[in-house]
């Protein structure tokens, strides 16, 4: 009996489109996390392990998209084969099973290495810009979520004892976000 091809699609901003990753992929079923590749939380990718059997195969669209850094992409791959399942990488067209000759895995190392080294040149890069742009003042930081008269009736509610997890889910913002404005505000 031949294994389910099980894809797996991490976005890391809420207006990236996850299908592109994997749109001309066939595949059986589809985990999708919304994390940045710094999270470790990723409840998607932990319901893939729960679900894969031996003989299915993960298809990921790059390696930065199942891993963080090379640990991470090792270590996810080794935790797949041990359940007999092999990893397809679309981008790189690759793909990595338990029994991976030493060939495969110097691949998988150097191919690893280097998609950790491109984000790193691009945090860098993003880095300096954004260094540039704050000499120039072009540089503004991310938008406000709310507005000043939303802030000052999020200040006088908390203030009058409404509940903080209320208060968040009727403006829209996280916890911490609401407890960032209220101590600008206060």
């Amino acid at each position: 009996m031949d294994g389910k091809r099980i894809g797996y699609i991490r976005v890391g901003h809420f207006d990236q489109n996850p299908e592109q990753q994997l749109e001309k992929t066939l595949v059986d079923k589809v985990f999708i996390d919304n994390a940045s590749n710094k999270d470790v939380q990723r409840p998607e990718l932990d319901a893939l392990f729960s679900t894969v059997r031996n003989g299915d195969t993960v298809v990921v669209h790059s390696m930065d998209r199942l891993a963080r850094n090379l640990n991470d992409l090792q270590r996810q791959i080794y935790r797949l084969a041990d359940k007999g399942v092999n990893v397809e990488f679309v981008k790189e067209s690759l793909t990595f099973a338990g029994n991976d000759s030493s060939k495969a895995n110097l691949m998988l190392s150097i191919m690893g290495a280097f998609a950790e080294f491109e984000r790193t040149l691009i945090r860098e890069r993003q880095r300096e810009g954004i260094a540039l742009a704050r000499v120039r003042g072009a540089y503004r930081g991310r938008k406000k979520l709310l507005s000043s008269e939303q802030q000052a009736e999020l200040q006088l509610r908390a203030t009058n004892g409404e509940t903080k997890a209320q208060l968040a889910r009727e403006f829209g913002i996280s916890r911490e976000t609401l407890y960032q404005y209220l101590k600008k505000c206060g």
